[in-house]
């Protein structure tokens, strides 16, 4: 089924998706993860979180799904929750490739994936992904797409994502970096026979990381449906990390500190999806209220006063140890 069938989605969270960077893998960069996870990070235990959390997300009204071949058995663990559930055929699942995961399911390797944006790499990737995922993969986005991205210019490789997009799949790309507005920019003038070849993109943005804001209005403006990823900023902004501002606002708001700095994503106009990257069900729990929070301009104006310079934002997330 097309990406599409999201927007008719109408529960009061279908606009917070659940993304499985944190659960499909037993290391990544969130802080406060090695408390959350505990010491078993072996596949059945992380398996089994992940399916408690899907079926928690769906329960309250989530209904899109994100994954990666990069985040570890998050594809895997993902077909597994939907065999067994056969019943849910509302879910939109979405996947990325570009990014090969290299860490062998430890939380200490000298590098826990390698990018590539090549063809043969979307080739490879993309039979990897259709043996897990099948007719259930509603979106295939390009993982991490920067402006000096070879994905950006190779012809063949747009030959070949405009065929699967030919066959039904809705094809996308997220982008990181202090330059996401020039990828994202660059990826909208992307065109194959004349048509645009992108419908959505993915992004960083929150309360520390808002220079995506104008390029990603421009994005919804031509038609793409805008998914936020890393809302919280990677745990600095949760509780205990979370900036005393924000912590101020949360407590007006008599919501978490996580549910409020969701809620601000969730207000910008442009925004069609904002991720819930959460490695709990109390957390998700937590993250869901967003849908409900309510800031005043007071607030907005405060909030907006935590913004960083982009480079310092970006360097700050690659100093974050994996846990």
């Amino acid at each position: 089924m097309p990406f599409a069938r999201l927007a008719s989605a109408t529960t009061p969270t279908c606009h917070i998706g659940f993304g499985l960077a944190a659960v499909g893998r037993p290391g990544y960069i969130n802080l406060g993860r090695d408390r959350d996870l505990g010491p078993d990070r072996g596949v059945d235990a992380l398996r089994t979180r992940t399916h408690e959390l899907l079926d928690a997300a769906y329960a309250q009204g989530v209904r899109y799904v994100d994954a990666a071949r990069s985040y570890g058995r998050s594809e895997e663990f993902l077909a597994d929750w939907l065999k067994v559930r056969p019943e849910i055929d509302d879910i939109v699942v979405g996947s990325k490739w570009g990014y090969t995961y290299t860490a062998d399911w430890t939380t200490d390797a000298e590098h826990h994936e390698v990018k590539d944006h090549g063809v043969a790499t979307y080739e490879r990737q993309r039979a990897e992904t259709a043996a897990l995922l099948g007719d259930r993969l509603d979106l295939y986005q390009i993982h991490s797409v920067t402006p000096d991205s070879p994905a950006l210019t190779d012809k063949e490789l747009h030959t070949r994502l405009a065929e699967a997009a030919g066959q039904g799949v809705t094809i996308g790309f997220s982008t990181s970096g202090p330059a996401q507005a020039d990828a994202i920019r660059a990826a909208l003038a992307v065109t194959v026979d004349g048509e645009p070849l992108f419908r959505t993109v993915q992004s960083t943005y929150n309360a520390l990381e808002t220079s995506a804001a104008p390029a990603l209005a421009e994005a919804h403006d031509a038609g793409l449906t805008v998914i936020v990823k890393e809302g919280m900023a990677n745990g600095r902004l949760a509780e205990p990390h979370a900036p005393q501002e924000l912590r101020a606002v949360a407590a007006e708001t008599s919501h978490g500190c996580d549910a409020v700095a969701l809620a601000l994503i969730l207000r910008q106009p442009w925004t069609g999806v904002v991720l819930s990257g959460a490695a709990t069900v109390h957390q998700l729990a937590s993250n869901l209220h967003a849908a409900v929070v309510d800031l005043d301009d007071d607030q907005l104006t405060r909030l907006a006063a935590l913004a960083e310079e982009p480079r310092a934002y970006w360097d700050k997330r690659g100093s974050l140890p994996w846990h």
